[in-house]
C-alpha cells in the first residue's frame, strides 16, 4: 500500500544494513510525521524502537540514524543542517547532535530525508549518496586519513567538489573508538556530542558522501517559506541582539565570557585571566584583521560566520584552518591555559582533522594538565611529554595519541570521567563532567545557572532548554533557575527536528512553526511545536531509564559543582539548593519526584501511551 508523503518531504528515509551490505526505502505515514517531524525526532522515534536495552554503544545492533527535516535545503537559513542520533557512548543513553554546512541539503537533494544505518562492516566502506540511488563503495584507502584528506579524496575520486559534494566523514579518532570522537563533514561542521563518531567506527563506516543532485523539494507556499528565510535574515542583520552574531558568528563571544567569569580558564581552577594583555588576540577584530579570513557560508546562510582562515604570525604561519568558534577558542585557549590565539587555532585545527569533539577535548586536556601539575602523572607515565599549562606542542602530541590510543592517550580517550576514575587519586574531584558521563559546552557553568542546570538534567546530551525570558543571573533564586529552565524546555529539540541552524534562525517558535506549515501544508501551531519538543525529551528521558539512568545521575561532578573562588561568582552556588531545585523540576516536568519517571498522565498528554508499559 503506498503512503501519502507531505508537501516539505521528498517521502524517503533509507535503511542500510552494513553488515549484509543490502539497502532498502520505507516511509512514514503522515501522522508519524507530524508527530515527529524530522531530524532529532526521527532520531529518538527510531532509537526507541529498534535500541533496547542490552544493545551495546558498539554493537551491530545500535543504530545511527542521520536525518534532515521538512525545511532542509530550502531558503530558511541554515538549512544544510542535519542531525545525528544513536545510543551515547560517554552517557550510555541517549545522544543527539547537529552539524550544519551542506550535507543535510544535498542528501535531500540525492534524494533521501534521513539514513538509518544498522550493523557493522567486514571491512571499511564509505556510502555514496547520488541521483536518487545508494552505492556501498571499499574505504581501505581512506583507513587512517584525517577528516580534511578523507574529504579531499573523495571529492577527487568522485569527481565533486564543495559546490557539488559533501562528505561527513570519521578520523583516526572514529577509527580507534575514542568515547568523544565526532562525524565531521565539509571539514569545520562537527556533529560531536557523545561519542556519535566512536559509533560510525564501531561499523567501519569512514564516510557518508552526498552529491548534490536534482531532486526538487516540493512545498505547500514555496513564496512564503522564502518570505520567511528574508524575515529571519533582516531581524537578524538589524536586531541590536543578534546584529553581532551575524557579522562575527559566536567569534566574539571569548571576551564577553572573560568579564563575566564565563570563560573556563585552567579547568575551572580560577575566574581571573592570566594574561590581559594578550586577550584582544582573542578579538574578532584581531582574528579578521589579521588571519586572511576567506568565507566559507553555509547552505543559503547570510551571516558572516564560517571562514577559512590562514595563520599569518609565530611558528604555525602558513597554516590553514578553519575559523575556531567560541568553543574552539575556550577549549584550545584558556582552558589549557593557552594565551596565544595562533596557536589555539593550530590546535583547533588538529582536533578537527583528527575527528575528535573539541569540548570533551578541552575538559580531558585540562584535567590531565591539572594532574601532571599537582604530581598525580609524571612525564613519565605522560609518555614523555610535559603536559603543563600552555605547553601547545605537548597538547599536539597528547591529541595525536589520543586519537590513536597510543600510551597514556589511551585513558584519556575514554572522555573525562572514566580518564579522572582510571588516573585515582584526586582526579575524579578535577574533571568536570555530569554523573551521566558526559561535559558541558566551552563555560564556566558556575555562573550561568540556567544553562549549568539544563546541562546536568539533560536527557539529549546537550541542550534543552530555550529559556523565554531573561533573567538577571545576580539576582536569581534557585526557583527562578527551575522556572526559567523548564519555561523553553524541549524548544531546542524543536529547532533541531526542521533541518535548520539555530544561530542562522534565531526565530522565535512562531516564525518557526509558521515556516513549518508553509512547507507542509499542516496548521502546526506554536503549542504543537513545544508540544513536539517536550515529546522528545520526554522519550529520551524514558530511553535513559531503561537504559539504566537513575536521579542519582542528575548531578554535577565535584568541579563541575564547586563554588567559583575568584571573579564574578566568587563565593556563589546553588548547589545547597539543589536536590530541592531536582525536587521542582521533576514536579514541573510532570516527572515523579523520587525517581525521575516522566508520569503516566506526562506521557499520554504527549502520546507516549505506548512507552508506559516499558518503566511502570
Amino acid at each position: 500500500m503506498s503512503v501519502s508523503v507531505p508537501k516539505g518531504y521528498i517521502g524517503r528515509l533509507l535503511r542500510v544494513d552494513l553488515t549484509s551490505g543490502s539497502m532498502k526505502e520505507e516511509w512514514l505515514d503522515e501522522p508519524d510525521l507530524r508527530k515527529y517531524v524530522g531530524g532529532t525526532g526521527f532520531g529518538i522515534r527510531y532509537l526507541y524502537q529498534e535500541v533496547p536495552p542490552g544493545i551495546d554503544c558498539f554493537s551491530p545492533d545500535n543504530r545511527l540514524i542521520i536525518a534532515s527535516g521538512p525545511l532542509g535545503g530550502t531558503r530558511i537559513p541554515g538549512s544544510g543542517t542535519y542531525s545525528v542520533s544513536t545510543r551515547g557512548v560517554l552517557t550510555g543513553g541517549a545522544a543527539f547532535s547537529q552539524a550544519n554546512g551542506f550535507f543535510g541539503a544535498f542528501m535531500r537533494f540525492a534524494g533521501f530525508d534521513g539514513l538509518i544505518i544498522q550493523g557493522a562492516a567486514e571491512k571499511p566502506v564509505y556510502l555514496y549518496l547520488h541521483d536518487g540511488t545508494a552505492e556501498l563503495q571499499d574505504a581501505a584507502h581512506l583507513k587512517g586519513l584525517d577528516t580534511w584528506e578523507t574529504d579531499e579524496a573523495l571529492k577527487a575520486e568522485l569527481g565533486g567538489s564543495k559546490t557539488t559534494m559533501s562528505v561527513a566523514c570519521i578520523g583516526p579518532a572514529g577509527e580507534n573508538l575514542v568515547k568523544f570522537a565526532a562525524i565531521v563533514s565539509d571539514r569545520g561542521h562537527i556533529a560531536g556530542h557523545n561519542g556519535i563518531g566512536a559509533v560510525m567506527g564501531s561499523k567501519k563506516l569512514k564516510a557518508i558522501v552526498a552529491g548534490r543532485g536534482k531532486q526538487a523539494i516540493s512545498l505547500h507556499d514555496a513564496k512564503r517559506v522564502s518570505e520567511l528565510g528574508r524575515q529571519i535574515v533582516d531581524t537578524m542583520k538589524n536586531n541590536p541582539q543578534s546584529r553581532f552574531l551575524y557579522n562575527y558568528g559566536t567569534l566574539g563571544n571569548y571576551q564577553v565570557q572573560e568579564r563575566t567569569g564565563g570563560l573556563p580558564i585552567k579547568n575551572y581552577t580560577t575566574n581571573i585571566y592570566p594574561d590581559k594583555d594578550k586577550l584582544e588576540q582573542f578579538t574578532p577584530d584581531y582574528i579578521r584583521g589579521r588571519f586572511q579570513p576567506k568565507p566559507e557560508p553555509c547552505w543559503a546562510c547570510q551571516m558572516h560566520h564560517c571562514h577559512e582562515s590562514t595563520i599569518t604570525e609565530g611558528p604555525y604561519t602558513g597554516m590553514v584552518v578553519e575559523e575556531p568558534e567560541y568553543e574552539c577558542l575556550s577549549a584550545m585557549g584558556a582552558q589549557i591555559g593557552n594565551m596565544e590565539v595562533a596557536s589555539a587555532m593550530m590546535l583547533t585545527n588538529v582536533v578537527d582533522r583528527l575527528g575528535l569533539e573539541m569540548n570533551e577535548t578541552g575538559w580531558v586536556i585540562g584535567l590531565a594538565i591539572e594532574c601532571y601539575e599537582k604530581g598525580l602523572i609524571d612525564k613519565e607515565k605522560a609518555g614523555g611529554i610535559e603536559m603543563n599549562w600552555g605547553n601547545v606542542e605537548a597538547v599536539r602530541a597528547m591529541l595525536q595519541n589520543i586519537a590513536y590510543r597510543e600510551g597514556f592517550g589511551d585513558i584519556l580517550a575514554e572522555g573525562a570521567m572514566r580518564a579522572s576514575f582510571a588516573i585515582g587519586g584526586e582526579a575524579p574531584n578535577f574533571a568536570i563532567y555530569t554523573k551521566k558521563g558526559n561535559t558541558p559546552r566551552g563555560y564556566d557553568h558556575r555562573g550561568q545557572w540556567i544553562e549549568m542546570f539544563d546541562k546536568i538534567t539533560s536527557n539529549t546530551g546537550t541542550l534543552e532548554s530555550r529559556p523565554r525570558v531573561r533573567v538577571n543571573m545576580g539576582e536569581m533564586s534557585p526557583e527562578d533557575v527551575v522556572d526559567a529552565a523548564t519555561s523553553g524546555k524541549g524548544r531546542m529539540s524543536f529547532v533541531d527536528s526542521l533541518g535548520v541552524c539555530f544561530f542562522a534562525t534565531m526565530a522565535s517558535m512562531r516564525v518557526l512553526s509558521e515556516a513549518l506549515s508553509a512547507a507542509t501544508g499542516w496548521d502546526f501551531t506554536v503549542e504543537e511545536a513545544e508540544a513536539l519538543g517536550l515529546r522528545i525529551v520526554n522519550l529520551a528521558r524514558v530511553y535513559n531509564i531503561r537504559h539504566g539512568h537513575t536521579r542519582e545521575l542528575d548531578a554535577p561532578s565535584p568541579r563541575y559543582g564547586s563554588t567559583p573562588v575568584d571573579g564574578p561568582f566568587a563565593g556563589k552556588t546553588f548547589m545547597p539548593s539543589f536536590d530541592h531545585m531536582l525536587d521542582m523540576y521533576y514536579q514541573k516536568m510532570g516527572w515523579d519526584e523520587k525517581t525521575g519517571k516522566p508520569l503516566p498522565e506526562t506521557l499520554k498528554r504527549l502520546g507516549l501511551e505506548y512507552a508506559i508499559k516499558d518503566i511502570y
